[in-house]
């Protein structure tokens, strides 16, 4: 088994316990309709893509097989709907939760890159739907801070962060090599909170209150770290991290809500059209080599 496909498992049952232990014990305020609307939508999206590929080039869905294929198929589209269903708050509504989970699965289809012979998503699938939910539909939030950690006190308020992060450090070191971009991410934030503190009328180091937050653990272990939509290099994965951060501080700047979010998704989006710019500079040297060799034959 392949490093990729055992990280989605660990993801996919890393954020479905949480998600069971958030709606029996933690205090999750969604209703268990939302979440079922948002795998629901997801399952049925990304089972369509797969179906309408398969037919186009002619071949065998990729998850057929076997049960476990298909489960291991579905895994990217559970964590996406997962992950929208409990980060975004819509009341009892459930249309928001459909729309986020189709763009986060449309966006994988639509919004791709040339990437070696073929071509990638470059966007965090569900970053971007709960973003674009964000953007067009004003009476939908995040959930609060306190939704993680509503109904536990004391010794389980350090303990539940603290499991959470060592499972992410974990997964992230083992499975997705990904240490970089989190360090990167994680220094950069402290940097521009100490600078937005330092220079701006901030009190008591206000600007480093989200990194006490199980929010932002979470954002940093199981959202940002998406291996499909970050860069393998080391140098990339710091300069990914620490351009996330410096996004982030320049939304603050402007006193941008949800800017862990938006960060993500304008570095993200950069990063395909930097993408964009290699494939097309590729093409153009392959076009100068091609007739320079014409020239060549013709003297």
């Amino acid at each position: 088994m392949n490093k990729r496909k055992k990280a989605l498992r660990r993801f996919a049952l890393t954020i479905t316990i949480f998600n069971i232990l958030g709606h029996t014990v933690l205090g999750f305020e969604q209703s268990i309709a939302q979440i079922f609307v948002s795998l629901g939508t997801a399952y049925s999206l990304e089972i369509l893509f797969e179906t309408m590929k398969s037919i186009i080039s002619k071949r065998k869905p990729n998850f057929s097989g076997s049960f476990i294929n298909f489960m291991d198929f579905l895994l990217p589209a559970h964590i996406s709907g997962l992950a929208i269903s409990m980060l975004i708050y819509a009341n009892d509504e459930w249309l928001p939760f459909i729309f986020a989970t189709a763009v986060a699965i449309c966006s994988k289809e639509i919004l791709r890159a040339p990437h070696k012979k073929g071509s990638k998503h470059f966007l965090n699938p569900s970053n971007t739907g709960i973003v674009v939910i964000l953007l067009l539909c004003p009476r939908v939030g995040i959930a609060p801070p306190y939704h993680f950690t509503e109904y536990v006190d004391g010794f389980w308020d350090w303990f539940i962060p603290a499991l959470i992060l060592s499972s992410g450090v974990m997964l992230n070191a083992k499975l997705t090599n990904k240490m970089p971009l989190i360090l990167a991410w994680a220094g950069g934030f402290i940097i521009q909170a100490l600078i937005r503190y330092q220079f701006l009328p901030y009190e008591h180091l206000a600007t480093l209150y989200p990194i006490t937050g199980l929010a932002l653990i979470l954002f940093t272990f199981y959202m940002i770290t998406d291996p499909g939509t970050t860069p393998f290099k080391t140098k990339s994965q710091i300069c990914f991290g620490l351009s996330c951060a410096f996004v982030y501080g320049v939304l603050m700047l402007f006193n941008v809500v949800f800017g862990f979010f938006f960060s993500l998704v304008i570095v993200c989006s950069v990063r395909g059209l930097y993408m964009y710019y290699l494939a097309i500079i590729h093409t153009m040297s392959q076009k100068v080599s091609y007739q320079k060799g014409l020239v060549k034959e013709a003297r």
